[in-house]
């Protein structure tokens, strides 16, 4: 196959010769937003991120394979690709490892005050919080049982929490008390203390979380999302955090970059990251594993 490789994966020289040696001609294609280095009809395969949200996918008439850096899918013509055959491969499992151990993170950071005390250290100032709350014991309730749901699952398991599981096919998970049906939602919300956001953004997602959702959250509650800003209703979950005694860790948005004016910017109730949570140093392994996998059982 000709395959034509935006700079959405860095990828080294091993790679590319790893991709060769199975009997494909690679095209670079460093920017995605800029011009494409070849004719469009002329390539098979396409390695790249938001490649189609520059260039029409319709011009690429041969096309016949996908392979996603990303685990996200919501940006591509999915009625398209089923309708030409064209094969899709998105980039699951590889973030997994960073965005759970982010949620982790910004979870303990609101419990054990790390705002509080990093502020102390800047002035100086030795002052005990005596308001430190303990993970061990909660219930962490998971939307979307999929590969971060699970690894997120795993580790809060760890740390002596109870977790239950939100997702479209239900089954026995180890790593779960239980994973329910979505119909079960509104059951679980009142019993969260912890709501972690690991749903792909579709039709039956979005605004899924909205005003009478996160009324039903307990006091206290953090909410996490890290999968798409669209699946919790911004306005509705700003107007929870300013009303009630509601936290939240977030590094998707609706909109992003988040506007300056946002509200979000100055409630001191969550943390708040710039779609930063995936970054990890063992993503490129992750990834190139990932991307030669595929190409070999394609």
């Amino acid at each position: 196959m000709n395959i034509l490789i935006t700079g959405a994966w860095r990828y080294t020289t091993a790679w590319r010769e790893a991709i060769e040696a199975l009997g494909h001609s690679v095209v670079d294609m460093p920017d995605e937003r800029g011009p494409l280095p070849c004719d469009p009809t002329a390539v098979d395969a396409v390695i790249c991120n938001k490649l189609f949200s520059y260039h029409s996918i319709r011009d690429f008439t041969r096309l016949t394979y996908i392979q996603l850096t990303g685990a996200g899918c919501d940006h591509l013509p999915l009625d398209y690709l089923e309708e030409r055959g064209i094969t899709l491969h998105n980039a699951s499992g590889v973030y997994s490892t960073p965005m759970a151990e982010f949620a982790m993170a910004g979870v303990l950071d609101l419990y054990k005050q790390g705002r509080y005390f990093a502020e102390n250290q800047a002035c100086r100032r030795w002052k005990k919080h005596r308001g430190l709350r303990e993970l061990a014991g909660k219930t962490v309730c998971i939307l979307g049982c999929g590969s971060v749901g699970n690894a997120c699952a795993a580790r809060f398991g760890a740390f002596g929490c109870s977790v239950v599981g939100i997702d479209r096919l239900p089954r026995e998970d180890l790593r779960y008390k239980a994973i329910y049906p979505p119909r079960y939602l509104d059951e679980w919300l009142p019993a969260a203390h912890v709501l972690i956001v690991c749903l792909p953004l579709s039709r039956d997602t979005y605004h899924l979380l909205g005003r009478r959702e996160l009324e039903l959250l307990p006091e206290a509650a953090v909410v996490v999302n890290l999968a798409r800003g669209a699946v919790i209703d911004t306005a509705a979950l700003v107007d929870a955090l300013t009303r009630r005694e509601l936290y939240a860790v977030l590094d998707v948005f609706e909109e992003e970059p988040l506007p300056p004016e946002s509200p979000l910017w100055s409630l001191q109730n969550l943390r708040l990251t710039p779609h930063n949570s995936f970054v990890g140093e063992g993503n490129g392994e992750r990834l190139g594993r990932l991307i030669l996998e595929n190409l070999r059982n394609r």
